[in-house]
């Protein structure tokens, strides 16, 4: 099972792009994806401190917020794409008849919208988004929810993740937590991972 934003899909570019409409529209400067890069994964909470140094108490945030959602609505698969290496990795999974599914904190409304434009949908076992359990990454209930959907004890899992949150969530559901590092997250090498692979071709060797 994967996280998806900055695991499988690089969706920086077009958070960023949301991001940056709403600073035109208040006469500033747009700034550099790079900026929004390490924000990626954090959802719009983090995206809005990226990109206003805004916290949830300003009074602005729920509006900055909605006005977010709407504008990455309207066209969150632009620029977004797999990350290298990850194509040849599902189809290796695929030969060898391993199912693989996605587990993300993103909405369903953007992610499965995702997910089909980047011909995902065929292939993938299932789809956790963070509106099918009530609760959100680090807590275990929507890697719980994906193992019941594929009929796997959580023990035969393993879930890959380029934050924190990710090897928190799998290990508390008992499933193999391997973080990433080519995401968004910071020194994957702290978070007492089951492992931590530089390329995702690496996933086979250590399965």
């Amino acid at each position: 099972m994967f996280d998806f934003d900055g695991t499988l899909a690089d969706t920086a570019a077009d958070l960023g792009a949301a991001m940056n409409r709403i600073r035109r529209e208040r006469g500033l400067d747009e700034l550099p994806l790079e900026r929004f890069r390490p924000w990626a994964s954090a959802g719009a909470r983090g995206l809005l401190h990226a990109g206003f140094g805004v916290a949830p108490e300003h009074p602005d945030y729920a509006a900055m917020r909605e006005k977010f959602l709407a504008y990455y609505g309207e066209a969150p698969c632009e620029r977004t794409h797999l990350f290298p290496g990850v194509d040849e990795l599902l189809r290796a999974l695929e030969a060898r008849r391993i199912a693989w599914g996605i587990v993300t904190n993103k909405s369903t409304r953007f992610t499965l919208d995702i997910v089909r434009s980047l011909g995902l949908d065929g292939r993938v076992s299932c789809v956790v988004c963070g509106d099918t359990t009530p609760h959100l990454k680090p807590h275990p209930a929507s890697l719980l929810h994906a193992a019941k959907t594929l009929a796997l004890e959580p023990r035969q899992c393993a879930y890959l993740g380029d934050d924190l949150r990710d090897i928190q969530a799998a290990r508390s559901a008992g499933m193999r937590a391997i973080a990433v590092e080519w995401g968004y997250g910071g020194d994957v090498h702290e978070w007492n991972a089951d492992a931590a692979i530089a390329q995702p071709g690496h996933l086979i060797e250590w399965l």
